[in-house]
């Protein structure tokens, strides 16, 4: 199992990397890779979220898949043609929300009130959530270092507390969330924090240096050196990262499942593995917002 798990760490790296030079060198559609990625998170997501909830009608997860399949496609097209992309992937929620609605309500094929909620929470968990991350990759500015620091917290925390808790454990076993996810140590959660922290300065450094080799800089408003905010989303995010990663183990336990899926040998399924970067992808977005302000 370990193999397997890091078998697939290092694929994920390198695809990583590849798409971050892709954005980096190529000028107008270099995002475009991580929008694919993206869009694929929404629609494998949907249908993980699904496979777990059994009791949603065929029609009502037709919808739900299919807003998650043209959300971000929509919010893309949109925003590079200058016609920004946030009204558009509003107007499909609206017009998808009315049909699953219509259908709740005149109990079409078995639809009923629970559902139609369990199908708006794959339309947000997964389609709206999955946004937010091209949401970043098209920030007017600074949208390739916080999609460096996205991926980074998520990955540094998720190792920084794997180590922790595999190093510690025997000595501090107390559990973070028992009821929840009992393989998770306090000691582990505390771990995780120092790794979101240090991926807050690697991803500032990192970009520093590129910068000063594009000849490109951060956007910055002023106040606190820039390190320091990463540094402190980095701390932010892991928390939020953690408590992501917790909400899936509590749907998974819900759902009486393990994984939620097997596309990612060792990781599970698309869900476990970007359930964390659901919850930090909006806590970026919000601080690259206002550190261009």
């Amino acid at each position: 199992m370990n193999k397997k798990r890091y078998i697939t760490s290092v694929v994920y790296v390198a695809v990583l990397l590849l798409l971050l030079v892709f954005k980096w060198l190529v000028a107008d559609y270099g995002a475009l890779g991580f929008d694919a990625l993206f869009c694929a998170i929404a629609v494998i997501g949907s249908l993980e979220f699904f496979n777990a909830v059994k009791i949603v009608p065929f029609s009502q997860k037709v919808i739900s898949i299919a807003f998650c399949a043209s959300a971000v496609p929509a919010f893309v097209i949109c925003e590079m043609t200058g016609i920004g992309g946030y009204l558009p992937v509003l107007f499909l929620l609206l017009i998808y929300s009315i049909v699953l609605v219509s259908f709740g309500l005149a109990k079409f094929d078995g639809s009923d009130l629970n559902t139609t909620l369990l199908s708006f929470g794959a339309i947000g968990y997964c389609g709206l959530l999955s946004c937010i991350f091209s949401c970043i990759n098209h920030l007017n500015y600074n949208s390739a270092p916080a999609v460096l620091l996205m991926f980074l917290i998520v990955m540094l925390t998720d190792s920084f507390a794997y180590v922790f808790g595999k190093l510690f454990k025997r000595w501090l076993p107390q559990k973070l969330a028992p009821k929840i996810s009992p393989n998770k140590t306090i000691i582990g959660g505390a771990g995780g924090i120092l790794g979101g922290m240090a991926a807050g300065v690697i991803a500032y450094w990192l970009w520093f240096g590129m910068s000063k080799v594009a000849g490109g800089a951060l956007v910055y408003s002023g106040g606190m050196h820039p390190c320091i905010t990463f540094l402190l989303i980095g701390f932010v995010g892991a928390v939020v990262g953690q408590a992501g990663d917790l909400f899936e183990s509590y749907l998974k336990r819900k759902c009486g499942i393990k994984d939620s899926g097997r596309l990612l040998p060792g990781h599970g399924g698309v869900l476990d593995r970007f359930d964390s970067m659901f919850f930090v992808g909006v806590l970026v977005l919000i601080s690259f917002l206002i550190i261009a302000i």
